[in-house]
């Protein structure tokens, strides 16, 4: 099987990645469940790149429904140490519209119905999450943006992206209430993500696809899945161009992110005192960090 560390987790509208070679279909199980799909593994010209779908490749999974713990655990298994993840949003800033490209910097969670870390069960650990996207990472996909010259593409390179649960769209007030926040554009998965990759120790950064201007826009006033749906198929196009690039540009020089080391100085419990089982559970993610004396098995 193939190892990557370079992972994609593809949202609505992308359910592969066009450039990829020597493909072959992994299904992976987890502590944590099934991932919402197989893990399609291959090479850009020659570099390994594990790629999912988060919703599915035929789009059954509900935002509440995805397993987002058996996702980021299997790119973990699988190598990943570098994760894109390429989502629609809905824009709350006119200066930000429909078909601009954004790479937020900050999350606010307004999920109510998730799991969001790998931890608990006799381990305590608790992670600096003060700069959820890995910046290093965050400015390999900026400059790949960049450097394409993309015709009728504006880049945003930070923002605000606040999570909701979903799978309804907001309210006008709500809407208005996340404006008056200074968030920047709204979505339904990637705060989620962001926190279990940084449990995982996987760089993480997000290639976000506007689609529509939510519902508090006076011209724009509510949000349709065709407006979604045209102005998204818009922005695959450049998505498949930019995740090319972008791992061209990490393979040349993958850069040593603060994410390698999030569990470094993050666990409270003592090791003797963590269960055997949590331990094999969460061995993918802390093995390097045991004590040479604390077996596994």
């Amino acid at each position: 099987m193939i190892q990557a560390k370079i992972g994609v987790l593809g949202g609505s509208g992308l359910y592969k990645i066009d450039h990829l070679q020597d493909v072959q279909e992994v299904y992976l199980d987890t502590p944590f469940g099934s991932p919402s799909d197989a893990y399609i593994l291959g090479t850009i010209e020659g570099i390994p790149v594990a790629f999912l779908a988060r919703h599915g490749r035929n789009h059954h999974l509900i935002p509440s429904e995805l397993p987002f713990r058996a996702n980021i655990y299997g790119m973990k298994q699988l190598g990943v140490e570098y994760l894109i993840s390429a989502s629609a949003v809905g824009s709350l800033k006119a200066e930000i519209s429909p078909r601009d490209l954004i790479i937020p910097d900050q999350f606010i969670d307004r999920t109510h119905n998730r799991i969001s870390t790998f931890f608990g069960e006799g381990m305590v650990s608790h992670i600096d999450f003060s700069q959820p996207v890995c910046n290093q990472l965050a400015a390999i996909l900026g400059d790949a943006v960049e450097s394409l010259n993309l015709p009728d593409t504006t880049l945003h390179k930070e923002g605000t992206y606040i999570c909701i649960e979903g799978p309804s769209f907001s309210t006008i007030a709500e809407s208005n209430l996340y404006r008056s926040w200074g968030a920047s554009v709204i979505g339904m998965t990637n705060l989620t993500e962001a926190k279990l990759s940084r449990e995982a120790e996987i760089a993480y950064a997000t290639l976000a696809l506007v689609t529509d201007y939510d519902c508090w826009h006076p011209d724009h006033d509510h949000v349709t899945v065709e407006m979604i749906i045209d102005n998204l198929n818009h922005n695959i196009v450049s998505a498949q161009k930019i995740i090319l690039e972008t791992v061209r540009k990490l393979s040349t020089n993958p850069p040593v992110s603060k994410a390698h080391h999030a569990l470094k100085h993050a666990c409270l419990t003592p090791w003797d005192e963590i269960s055997l089982k949590t331990r094999e559970k969460l061995a993918v993610l802390i093995k390097k960090y045991l004590p040479t004396n604390n077996k596994l098995i």
